[in-house]
């Protein structure tokens, strides 16, 4: 049975949570359940995440055999390889007064207006901004640009929106006309077509920027992700997802979507054609039994649309973040924590095929440790990486292609360059150097960074 008690860096016992990570399940059964393949209930993934002993703390012995299941499990489903993305980073504005507790990457929006002489660190991309710098890394080989941004008062979907806005006498809407404002974002439909050169692959337009992206009007989900794809957009990432229960959520970002809104939106996306991506951040305030929840939701939501290609752990950097300079939380997940996160989404996500192993979020030594728990993405080149450095986050912000090479060999598996969707994968032979990418747009083989 599982105890609620269990030591952590994360003093979860000082929130009064309805869930608590108790059940009525043993850990044996649900590791028999797991290595069986056989889909888990919510009870087994507590279970198996808390190792569930009579006594405070994670069973080291029995950690391992989660570990075991998992890994068996991600070579029945994926085999040897270990996948990467060439790709960069496009985030185009810091701009956000949504308050998240979590997050050290906004500033103020009040700071970027005209009238404002506050100096800040923050930044706010235009369109031909962006536009400029994909230009420039499309020459290094990427294939994806991902592009996710604060909650810019100024951002409106389309100029059929910042009408409807400008005309709209309600105070709720959190606009403000770009006039107002030192640099003009302009709209989410001009910078993903000014970022979509040479059919690169736009990876952007978190649920929450879904819902920034249609406030005022009364269009719908669909609508809005249909207008951004006719303007390049190639892919959703499920960010703003952080814990998919509502407890939890307002602890930690009450001002943003709750988790059935963020569910709708991803459903909507589905339904347009575009594929998704899917995350937790775990680690702050949370406890197990609300872990398991949101795998639950994701397995859900994956049941109905298909369209989740990969699911991204992302373990909390608390250093520079609101929670912890409050004194709500000591610190982030404990490694254990972190390998059993990993694990138990590989065995709960049983129709999630790929688990991605995060070295911004681990560290390439740790990182590589998770293939072997279950995960088998590593990530991508991320050729500027902002929101986890301004959180504390310490571990580099680009990976060159021989790097990847080098690491995945030495640990005995293959590694594979792929497309955003995996659906475009090129073995790399470690004994034919130099290593580049071949699958962007302009991509020749060149190495992609020095």
């Amino acid at each position: 049975m599982a105890d609620a008690s269990r030591p952590s860096n994360v003093p979860r016992d000082r929130f009064e949570f309805d869930h608590r990570p108790e059940t009525d399940q043993s850990f044996e059964n649900a590791l028999a359940k797991a290595r069986d393949g056989k889909r888990l209930s919510v009870d087994d993934g507590i279970e198996l995440l808390t190792t569930g002993t009579d006594s405070p703390g994670i069973d080291p012995r029995r950690k391992e055999l989660v570990l075991e299941a998992a890994d068996r499990r991600r070579a029945e489903v994926v085999g040897e390889e270990v996948t990467f993305v060439a790709n960069l980073n496009n985030n185009v504005t810091t701009a956000c007064n949504t308050g998240c507790l979590f997050c050290n990457f906004k500033d103020r929006s009040d700071q970027f207006l005209a009238e404002n002489d506050t100096d800040h660190a923050g930044f706010t991309k235009t369109p031909e901004e962006s536009r400029e710098i994909v230009e420039q890394a499309l020459d290094t080989g990427i294939y994806e640009v991902t592009s996710v941004s604060g909650l810019h008062p100024a951002f409106a979907l389309d100029e059929e929106h910042r009408e409807m806005l400008e005309a709209s006498e309600r105070g709720d809407l959190n606009y403000k006309s770009p006039e107002r404002y030192e640099t003009d974002p302009g709209t989410y439909c001009e910078q993903i077509e000014a970022m979509s050169v040479d059919g690169v692959h736009i990876h952007s337009m978190t649920p929450e920027e879904a819902y920034h992206a249609q406030r005022g009007a009364d269009w719908g989900y669909e609508e809005v992700y249909e207008r951004l794809g006719e303007a390049g957009l190639d892919s959703v990432p499920g960010t703003a997802a952080e814990i998919l229960v509502d407890e939890v959520r307002d602890v930690i970002c009450p001002g943003k979507i709750d988790s059935g809104e963020w569910m709708e939106a991803m459903e909507a996306a589905a339904a347009v054609g575009l594929d998704t991506t899917a995350t937790i951040m775990y680690g702050h305030v949370e406890n197990e039994a609300h872990r398991v929840r949101h795998l639950d939701k994701i397995r859900q939501l994956q049941d109905e649309t298909g369209a989740i290609t990969e699911f991204v752990p992302l373990s909390f950097v608390h250093a520079n973040t609101p929670l912890h300079e409050r004194g709500m939380i000591d610190g982030g997940a404990t490694t254990d924590e972190d390998e059993l996160m990993i694990a138990v989404s590989r065995l709960y996500l049983d129709n999630v095929d790929h688990v991605q192993s995060s070295w911004v979020k681990y560290g390439d030594e740790q990182g590589l440790k998770m293939l072997s728990c279950g995960a088998d993405d590593f990530m991508g080149t991320i050729l500027s990486e902002e929101i986890t450095k301004r959180a504390g986050g310490s571990f580099g912000e680009r990976r060159s292609f021989e790097e990847y090479v080098e690491m995945i060999s030495a640990i005995g598996r293959i590694p594979v360059e792929r497309s955003t969707d995996y659906r475009q994968r090129r073995r790399i032979d470690p004994d034919d150097p130099p290593f580049g990418p071949e699958l962007g747009p302009r991509a020749d083989g060149t190495p992609l960074v020095d």
